[in-house]
């Protein structure tokens, strides 16, 4: 099985920057094998054409759902209608799943870690409430790797979570945090 962990984010809009700051304490830190660990920050296209290389993809990013600031988040995301293309530098993940099959490949799963921004405006720090949800954030995809990794040596490709029907629901994240489920929206 193949992994990667993808942080994606502008770090110069403050909490953009969440995926980057959680991949690289990630990438410092020791991951099991098969696991690959990116910071992508605004280079779309780049992580487009990573996708069809991993079997799930993890990514970690600021994700406006209308919660309280340093709110995580647990997402399935799935190919949908193609959307409109932004320009590569403000791409959304569900513009990077659409734009996968434009140049060729074919994405496997695909899981959001997104965390409620407080402030996105410029500057270079995240916020008091976004820097705190680092370090849950790091222990919330490495969750999901273990789940992953343990799906598929027992052959249930339900995955992270799954309860093999089609919620997904309950039991991908710790306490606190809200449960993996099937994206209905586009997440920014």
């Amino acid at each position: 099985m193949k992994i990667l962990v993808a942080g994606v984010g502008n770090v110069f809009l403050g909490d953009d920057a969440f995926g980057v700051e959680v991949a690289r304490r990630l990438a410092e830190s020791e991951l099991p094998p098969g696991v690959d660990v990116g910071d992508f920050g605004i280079r779309g296209i780049h992580l487009a054409y990573e996708l069809g290389g991993y079997d799930t993809t993890i990514l970690v990013d600021a994700a406006s759902r209308g919660g309280p600031p340093g709110t995580l988040y647990a997402l399935e995301l799935e190919d949908g209608d193609p959307q409109e293309l932004v320009d590569a530098h403000g791409i959304t993940p569900d513009a990077v799943l659409d734009l996968v099959k434009v140049v060729g490949g074919q994405a496997g799963r695909v899981l959001l870690v997104g965390c409620e921004p407080a402030d996105v405006s410029p500057g270079m720090e995240l916020s008091e409430t976004c820097a705190a949800a680092v370090g849950p954030a790091i222990r919330l995809v490495r969750e999901l790797i273990e789940e992953e990794m343990h799906a598929e040596e027992h052959g249930d490709r339900s995955g992270a979570g799954g309860d093999g029907g089609d919620g997904l629901s309950g039991g991908a994240v710790t306490a606190g945090h809200r449960p993996l489920f099937r994206d209905a929206g586009n997440v920014t």
